[in-house]
């Protein structure tokens, strides 16, 4: 864990640290994704530490990004411990290699991987050090690796931007993302080393400024003094980025950030933007990089709606019988669904996926993880999630209940209700929105205001996480 994480803030706002700890164990509990009863969570003045066991690397890093998502966090001291079955080395290289290839962004990186005792090494020269994270989260995902060592170099290392041209990208792309203050950060660049200063609202919009620096070039990024505090969440520091923009100038940073992307980048997408309404056209060779680029456009300020016509297009089409052994190959692999067992079916490219799982995130996952899958130009998810889940439920509402009254004797529509309010107020991205919500036999119906079409789809998400049967979601965004 990076001591970079762990900012501190020279502000009063801040709530007790015994209730932001109720908070994130209820969020762990709720959210899946993380082995929650093998983790303790204590606070200390805004600052969480997680230690105990999870089950492999990529829930370790899920577990701190849900701790950093939760209101009141100022940083995540992340001491977790993998705890996985041992696999012979030979079978784990085989698995990590097998992953790598069958990833339409890695299978053409030159890298090569060693393993031992649970421990991965790879290495290798590739294009930047996005292509790196691309690689790094392949390996997080594999069943048994319980540490990775990096030795990848960048061919970019000895071509790289001026200290002018690395500071104004980044100042570009903070300006034009939506998850992102950049009025209250100051930059400095001296050869290639990144000085972040100034302050954000949350831990996480800490690691995505950080992240951002490294994608533009930067060989270094100091954020020691790239502070935390709740005041920077204020509404009113957001007006000028949602200042009504031209509709060229939110295509040139759609095109921009889509040039970053490299699971996109070779594509070269086609852009127009027409009153925010985005319009992405062209060809790309797999499902994941068209679902990456609509995101990537959704994250740009100024955009509304994204229209995707892009089309993707097998050159070399593979047999459905060998997409679907690739599917149920990726899935077996996977340290979080390799559990299941699902059922799939494949036609013509488009594939369909059956099953039942723990919970949404584990649904959610499963369909990632079958679209990244070359020769998959079409997804139908069918998996189910179990009803293991409504255990899960009536457990959160007893935790999150101030009453005394047994959550079986409370009507399910008031404890959904209670429960989602409880998880609005404790969001560090949606407690000062301006939501209404009523609950009908399941259904949630939420109205009101919220900043932007981000806010929206939050919302909606964390209603079906804790339980929606439904979600009609008349939220008005304010700002594009």
């Amino acid at each position: 864990m990076s001591p970079q994480s762990a900012t501190i803030s020279t502000t009063d706002d801040r709530l007790a640290d015994t209730d932001i700890t109720d908070a994130i164990e209820l969020l762990f509990l709720l959210q899946k994704g993380v082995t929650s009863q093998l983790i303790d969570v204590r606070t200390h003045e805004g600052i969480v530490e997680l230690t105990g066991f999870t089950s492999c690397l990529l829930s370790r890093e899920r577990a701190e990004e849900m701790a950093k998502a939760v209101r009141g966090v100022r940083g995540v001291i992340n001491e977790l411990e993998i705890r996985t079955p041992d696999i012979p080395d030979e079978e784990l290289l085989h698995s990590v290699e097998q992953a790598l290839k069958q990833d339409p962004a890695t299978r053409e990186y030159n890298v090569r991987c060693q393993a031992c005792e649970g421990r991965v090494t790879v290495e290798g020269t590739l294009q930047s050090w996005a292509e790196q994270q691309l690689v790094l989260q392949v390996l997080k995902s594999v069943r048994g690796v319980r540490e990775i060592e990096k030795r990848l170099n960048t061919r970019d290392e000895d071509v790289t931007n001026s200290d002018k041209e690395i500071k104004t990208q980044l100042l570009e792309l903070l300006e034009w993302d939506i998850r992102v203050k950049p009025d209250l950060i100051t930059i400095q660049v001296n050869q290639g080393v990144v000085t972040l200063t100034g302050t954000v609202g949350t831990p996480t919009e800490h690691d995505r400024v950080v992240a951002t620096a490294y994608l533009v070039g930067a060989t270094q990024v100091d954020a020691s003094n790239l502070f935390v505090a709740q005041w920077a969440m204020e509404k009113t520091l957001r007006r000028q980025q949602f200042t009504v923009k031209a509709d060229e100038e939110v295509a040139q940073a759609v095109r921009d950030i889509l040039s970053h992307d490299p699971r996109v980048r070779a594509f070269n997408p086609i852009v127009h933007v027409r009153e925010g309404v985005v319009t992405l056209a062209g060809t790309v060779s797999n499902l994941r990089a068209r679902q990456a680029a609509e995101q990537d456009a959704y994250n740009v300020v100024g955009v509304r709606e994204v229209h995707n016509l892009l089309l993707v297009r097998i050159y070399l089409p593979s047999p459905d019988a060998s997409i679907k052994q690739h599917i149920r190959a990726v899935l077996a692999a996977d340290a979080y669904v390799g559990q299941y067992n699902f059922r799939v079916n494949v036609s013509n490219g488009k594939a369909h996926l059956y099953g039942t799982v723990c919970s949404h995130y584990d649904q959610q996952r499963a369909a990632d993880l079958a679209s990244s899958v070359l020769g998959v130009v079409e997804l139908i998810n069918w998996t189910q999630v179990g009803a293991s889940r409504e255990v899960v439920l009536t457990k959160a509402a007893s935790i999150s209940s101030k009453t005394t009254t047994p959550p079986a004797s409370l009507d399910p529509d008031q404890v959904l209700e209670q429960r989602l309010r409880n998880r609005y107020y404790w969001s560090a991205l949606l407690h000062n929105q301006e939501i209404d919500l009523t609950v009908r036999k399941g259904r949630v119906t939420l109205t009101g205001t919220v900043d932007s079409r981000l806010e929206r789809q939050q919302a909606a998400t964390e209603a079906i996480v804790c339980g929606a049967r439904e979600v009609n979601n008349h939220l008005h965004p304010t700002h594009s």
